[in-house]
């Protein structure tokens, strides 16, 4: 067969992938994604907002300008209250930084070790988590231990464990993910072992810690690490598409407003939230952006060193059957484009 025969195969072969590849995706983010972009932030949030979700909250934080705050939609829809800029948000795994961050303050301090074994640390999990002798306290940080995950467990959304044993024993007992250090394996069990460990370094609990050493430095008066220490109407009502149902009082960890994880965010990328010698343990262990997931509440929060920009997006509607998590993606990359074309003008 000739080449230029070859070339032409080739090509309709890669026109008929394509074709079919995007008859594959679902149209609501094709549209969300080709959309016109959007003058301002504002039309923006408002434009996600259209794609299906209730409520949304933007905050952004650009050197050289005031701190913004954008809303569209419910804050309690069966309340008919509107959005709002103060209102507290359930963070879920974006809180995996803060717990990052004590990790490196007691490693910093002597507390710690990053090759300090699981079954250094927890014993009497030595035979019930595999490779507990080899798993290191750094690879549970960077989700590289190969734990399972407690909340893949079948059934965990719709009857979670009320308690910590409860959870973690979703876990024990299985077959490793992979052998430790061997590959990348996302694992909520890594982090409630560590918040566990850092209780057991400093003799009292983890979110005490977190807060005498990350929030009352930084000034976050809007930080709280659960439900019962929060006015329940000052937290942003939560939604699951098909069920009707708030997921509201549903206890689901760390809360905060979006103004607190963007200051948060900023120090973590300028250093400021660490002491001399820190930052360099931080940056061997663990990454400087996150996302977060719960029923009714999805967050991003992000950095973009190029425009010198925190942006912290939060949207109560979920469906982990759906496709809100991508929708909500493309929503924050669409304001970045925004805040980078306008840094330009």
């Amino acid at each position: 067969m000739k080449k230029k025969q070859t070339k032409q195969i080739f090509r309709i072969l890669l026109f008929s992938a394509t074709a079919i590849s995007l008859f594959y995706v679902p149209w609501i983010l094709v549209k969300a994604w080709i959309l016109p972009l959007p003058d301002t932030v504002q039309e923006q949030v408002d434009e996600t907002l259209s794609h299906g979700f209730d409520g949304m909250i933007v905050y952004v934080d650009q050197a050289g300008k005031a701190p913004a705050y954008y809303t569209s939609g419910w804050h309690d829809k069966k309340k008919r209250i509107p959005a709002y800029p103060q209102a507290l948000f359930k963070i879920a795994s974006i809180s995996k930084l803060y717990v990052a961050v004590a990790i490196t303050k007691l490693v910093h301090d002597g507390r710690l070790s990053l090759d300090q074994t699981l079954a250094e640390s927890f014993p009497e999990l030595r035979d019930r988590i595999e490779y507990a002798d080899q798993i290191t306290l750094k690879m549970m940080v960077g989700h590289r231990s190969g734990i399972p995950n407690f909340t893949d467990a079948p059934g965990f959304w719709e009857h979670p464990p009320n308690s910590t044993e409860a959870a973690l024993e979703l876990a024990l007992d299985l077959p490793a993910y992979f052998k430790p250090d061997e590959d990348y394996g996302y694992s909520n069990t890594n982090y409630l072992l560590l918040k566990e460990l850092i209780t057991k370094a400093v003799g009292y609990s983890h979110q005490q810690y977190i807060r005498e050493e990350i929030l009352t430095p930084l000034g976050l008066k809007n930080t709280f690490s659960s439900l019962g220490e929060v006015n329940i109407d000052s937290v942003m009502s939560g939604y699951y598409v098909g069920i009707d149902t708030d997921f509201k009082t549903e206890d689901q960890g760390m809360l905060a407003t979006a103004e607190d994880v963007g200051i948060f965010l900023r120090a973590l990328n300028d250093g400021s939230v660490f002491e001399a010698g820190e930052q360099e343990i931080y940056s061997s262990i663990y990454v400087y952006e996150h996302g977060g997931l719960v029923p009714g509440y999805q967050s991003l929060a992000e950095y973009h060193k190029d425009i010198d920009a925190v942006v912290v997006q939060f949207l109560n509607t979920t469906d982990f059957q759906g496709y809100e998590w991508n929708l909500s993606q493309i929503g924050i990359n669409r304001v970045v484009k925004i805040l980078r074309r306008n840094t330009k003008d």
